[in-house]
């Protein structure tokens, strides 16, 4: 259900926008996570890059963002590919031992203290 009352809108500048689009058009960079480290809906930023594309958003010629951001954006996000690797081994691992204790206690007492003993 939708929440009541105005909604809140937020109007950002022409320089934030082209300095998103710019970020976004840096090699390597993906609309998602330049989305989330400016913490804005990646279909905003999707919108913003047509809507520069076009025309609609012109601004002044802004000269491009040093090395550094590029750099600690491309190593965040290699750093949330191995987290999401990491979290999904985690995953199997537990399916793994609720499986193995799962057929542990489907064993028989019996079953298993007659093959200790024969062997």
């Amino acid at each position: 259900m939708p929440r009541s009352g105005p909604r809140k809108l937020y109007k950002y500048t022409d320089e934030f926008i082209q300095t998103a689009v710019r970020l976004s058009h840096q090699p390597g960079m993906q609309v998602k996570t330049v989305a989330a480290a400016l913490e804005i809906h990646p279909f905003m930023l999707s919108k913003w890059r047509k809507d520069v594309r076009d025309g609609i958003i012109r601004g002044r010629a802004a000269k491009a963002p040093p090395p550094g951001p590029a750099r600690e954006i491309a190593q965040l996000q290699a750093l949330e590919q191995r987290y999401a690797e990491l979290q999904e081994e985690h995953e199997l691992l537990k399916k793994a031992i609720r499986f193995c204790s799962a057929q542990r206690a489907k064993r028989s007492p019996s079953s298993t203290r007659t093959a200790r003993s024969s062997a």
